[in-house]
């Protein structure tokens, strides 16, 4: 077990990136269905999602490390909703300057010049709960056996999760 390491930034930066465009994919197909009724479920996305996400969710890692113990878990998601907001709003503030921003929230009651909207209040908190109790408590369990053989199990990670592996 001497050799298995935590998963680096960069790799975990890299299932952050996957998760978050995935569920902006899905929420996009979910969002489509419930107001228009498409039963063709067309989720959407921008690849700038890869880096929003990857790198927000990576921010919210260290927030979770540094709150963990200090504050509960309902103000700990209101302090990564209060993020979302504010990475969104700078994301697309940036972005809309190239022309490249992929999202409007102009149509919406609650926005702020198109790029937040308190709409999205519920999902983004619930969405930050599910990301701290699931993605990044699970991500930082990861672990890398360097000296393993790719396909093979090895020695103690064979026994992970209590499954042993047998011939």
């Amino acid at each position: 077990m001497a050799s298995a390491e935590p998963l680096t930034a960069l790799s975990r930066w890299y299932l952050y990136a996957i998760h978050g465009y995935f569920c902006e994919v899905m929420f996009t197909a979910a969002w489509e269905f419930v107001v228009n009724f498409n039963w063709k479920f067309p989720g959407v996305t921008s690849v700038w999602a890869l880096f929003i996400y990857g790198t927000s969710i990576l921010i919210v890692e260290r927030m979770y490390l540094r709150l963990r113990g200090r504050c509960p878990l309902l103000v700990r998601c209101l302090i990564y909703t209060l993020w979302t907001y504010l990475w969104e709003f700078t994301t697309g503030f940036i972005l809309r300057q190239f022309n490249a921003c992929p999202w409007d929230y102009s149509q919406f009651d609650f926005d702020f010049m198109g790029l937040i909207t308190l709409e999205y209040a519920v999902p983004w908190f619930c969405g930050s709960l599910i990301m701290e109790q699931f993605i990044i408590r699970n991500t930082l369990r990861l672990r890398f056996d360097k000296d393993a053989e790719p396909g093979e199990p090895s020695g103690p990670l064979a026994m992970a999760n209590g499954h042993v592996k047998t011939d």
